[in-house]
């Protein structure tokens, strides 16, 4: 990947951001948290077809999605940034899982709140679906203007 000061900047505020999301939301209070994934599956009953009814799920699924869409963020960022730097895609891995351990430690001291195993795995699988989404359009769009 190209590296350049400009795109150095604006990965490592991207990156900061994406943490402070992150860590800012396990800092919210389980009630609060669990109201925000309460709107936002209303808001998505609402918009996508389904069944009828009152899911017994609660934001149980809108969690565990929220969780691994914003560790897919991260996963893209770090390899984004590690690529530039020329590291191995270790560290991008290493640095996300840690991040996710992080979040969950955040929660062990938060009201209504708690740290999951569970969370780390999925927040790990993210990390991996964002490098790999990074590593494979890196390497299309490598190949296409090769040509």
């Amino acid at each position: 990947m190209i590296r350049t000061d400009k795109r150095m900047r604006l990965c490592t505020a991207l990156l900061i951001c994406n943490l402070i999301f992150i860590w800012g939301n396990s800092l919210l209070p389980g009630s609060v948290s669990g109201a925000i994934s309460d709107a936002v599956k209303s808001i998505l009953e609402a918009i996508l077809p389904g069944k009828e009814g009152p899911d017994s799920s609660g934001g149980f699924l809108v969690r565990k999605a929220a969780h691994f869409t914003e560790f897919a963020v991260l996963g893209m960022l770090f390899a984004w940034l590690f690529g530039m730097l020329k590291r191995k895609p270790f560290w991008p891995f290493a640095c996300g899982a840690a991040a996710a351990c992080v979040d969950e430690t955040i929660q062990r001291f938060i009201p209504g709140r708690g740290p999951s195993i569970r969370d780390v795995c999925i927040d790990s699988c993210g990390v991996l679906t964002g490098m790999l989404l990074i590593y494979l359009g890196h390497t299309y769009f490598k190949k296409r203007t090769a040509k």
